[in-house]
């Protein structure tokens, strides 16, 4: 794409490359579209609890070659580690070029600063032996995903609208949209004990963007969402924060041609 869109920060997290629900392909589109400063990595880009040689097709791979042409070419990328990518935290503090390996990150925006971290920190359930469960969940979800990949697939086919079941699961279910409220207040609250401006963070799937106020301050939260569920990313520019939301109208770049091997993929996985 000859008119990239010049950026100062994109921040984007949750990709889960590795994995069925992952789409890379539309991740592809938007990195060719942009040409960021710096480039946050925030934690479940490569997704190494469900990660299976079987499964890490070209499309997913692109995308990282991408990003290492993006930091060859002058953009600073920075990965933050997640939950699902914990196995680099032995390699926290690598520098390599433009490219950096973190657990957390502070910087400063136009004065203001900004407290950068996937998340996972706030998560019981990511711990001890809720992490067994959790990875045991892991499996499941990529299962629904996996589902709802071939029933979005049979929508589009007959002109109806794609749908996400795990999201729409997620925003029904007491519990978790429980979870979601107080993590947000959590790293909130945490933030403004630190003095931050802006605390951002991934996690939970949830793209937001929020003031939140204690009798302590106040401070900006925002979450990057996810290439799972809802395609989206935070960009920074003009002092001003804005959650991107993927829109395949905006691309006259067609799909991988490889997609219809993805979807027999997909149905012979559920047909197995």
């Amino acid at each position: 794409m000859k008119n990239k869109k010049k950026i100062p920060l994109v921040v984007l997290s949750d990709v889960h490359l590795g994995t069925y629900g992952c789409h890379a392909t539309e991740l592809l589109q938007y990195l060719k579209s942009i040409q960021p400063k710096t480039l946050v990595l925030n934690g479940d880009i490569i997704d190494m609890w469900n990660f299976s040689k079987s499964y890490f097709p070209a499309s997913h791979m692109n995308v990282l070659r991408h990003i290492i042409k993006m930091s060859t070419n002058g953009t600073r990328v920075i990965y933050i580690t997640g939950n699902h990518d914990e196995v680099l935290r032995k390699y926290s503090d690598l520098i390599l070029g433009n490219f950096e390996l973190v657990d957390k990150l502070i910087m400063d925006l136009d004065g203001k600063k900004a407290w950068i971290f996937h998340g996972d920190v706030f998560d019981s359930s990511t711990q001890g032996y809720a992490k067994i469960i959790a990875k045991i969940g892991g499996k499941g979800y990529d299962l629904l995903i996996l589902i709802n990949s071939f029933v979005n697939w049979l929508l589009v086919l007959f002109g109806k609208e794609k749908r996400s079941f795990s999201k729409k699961i997620k925003d029904s279910v007491k519990k978790a949209v429980s979870f979601i409220t107080n993590f947000e207040t959590t790293a909130a609250e945490i933030a403004i004990d630190k003095k931050y401006d802006y605390v951002v963070c991934g996690h939970i799937h949830k793209p937001q963007m929020k003031m939140v106020t204690t009798d302590k301050g106040s401070v900006t939260y925002l979450n990057s969402g996810d290439w799972v569920e809802n395609l989206t990313a935070l960009e920074y520019n003009k002092e001003k924060w804005k959650i991107y939301e993927y829109d395949k109208s905006h691309y006259k770049e067609k799909p991988d041609a490889k997609e219809d091997l993805y979807i027999n993929d997909i149905v012979g996985k559920i047909l197995s």
